[in-house]
């Protein structure tokens, strides 16, 4: 296992975000497509792309997005990869470390939509542009028992959120989702948001605050695409939530599980004591992240046909 400072990351991790909630308000010195090519640098610098793994752009019926495509791909085998950002910064390119490693361990084609990003477009253009790029790969002949979803924090939710918007317009659902480190709650109500926001060691209510202000544009807090907490999610498919024990987010995702139970989805919940947002990132150089990627490809697999 490699040597990585997981507290110089988080620090670094906090500062460009930031740098983009600053730009992105109008507050910084810097032009937003600049901190977001800076945002970006910093994941492929910190995660870089595995071995074994190639990206192909595609135009997902006018959502640009990239595939990882693994050398021994199962055929037929995808997930759908929503990555964070606050629905302000993030793109394909910054996760190859993280989607490059499921693709690789699933052994499945991994699409990654370039969704469009606030605040020149605000809710729900994410959702839109997630449920208009699955659409577009079934359309490609992907069977829906063959498709996970998977996403973190902002892409967390969206991994529950877009399938409901998915549902409501009639598409099949995948065989399972993933929600890792989820934003499941703008209205930052749980318990956690208090007793760990000086835990936690990349993310503060005030900045989430600060970028829900400008995600949602006129979209009310508790809207259901934005909130998953709020949202009706009868007939969804598997999903399993990870989220660390540092996070603010912590009471909210646990309210996510409680709130799926309740509509009779097949949810799990895994709480990784002591760690920070979206951990996994940091597979093969922390043994949290390394475990949280293998129950995460193990319940996909469990959903997904034999190979």
């Amino acid at each position: 296992m490699t040597s990585f400072d997981v507290s110089a990351f988080y620090q670094e991790w906090a500062t460009q975000s930031g740098l983009v909630f600053a730009a992105a308000t109008g507050e910084g010195p810097d032009s937003l497509a600049d901190v977001r090519l800076g945002y970006r640098k910093f994941f492929q610098d910190s995660f870089p792309a595995p071995d074994g793994v190639t990206f192909e752009s595609v135009d997902a019926d006018g959502v640009p997005a990239e595939i990882a495509v693994p050398e021994d791909a199962i055929p037929g085998r995808y997930m759908v990869y929503l990555h964070g950002g606050a629905y302000i910064t993030g793109d394909p390119q910054g996760y190859r470390g993280l989607t490059g490693t499921l693709a690789r361990r699933l052994r499945a084609r991994v699409l990654v939509p370039d969704y469009r990003l606030a605040p020149d477009a605000v809710f729900p253009a994410p959702v839109d542009d997630s449920v208009t790029a699955y659409r577009w790969l079934l359309a490609q002949g992907a069977a829906p028992r063959n498709v996970v979803f998977a996403g973190d924090s902002a892409g967390g939710a969206m991994a529950v959120s877009a399938l409901v918007a998915a549902r409501d317009l009639g598409l099949p659902l995948p065989a399972a989702s993933i929600a890792i480190s989820p934003w499941a709650n703008l209205e930052h109500t749980g318990a956690s948001m208090v007793t760990l926001d000086a835990v936690d060691p990349s993310v503060s209510r005030a900045g989430l605050r600060r970028a829900a202000a400008v995600a949602l544009g006129n979209a009310p807090l508790s809207s259901p695409l934005a909130s998953p907490v709020f949202a009706d999610t009868r007939g969804l498919p598997p999903v399993l939530i990870q989220i660390g024990g540092h996070e603010v987010m912590l009471s909210d995702a646990i309210r996510l599980a409680a709130k799926l139970a309740d509509d009779a989805v097949p949810a799990r919940l895994d709480v990784a004591p002591g760690m920070g947002h979206v951990w996994p990132l940091a597979v093969g150089h922390h043994p949290a992240a390394d475990k949280a990627i293998a129950d995460a490809i193990a319940f996909a697999e469990e959903h997904l046909p034999n190979a």
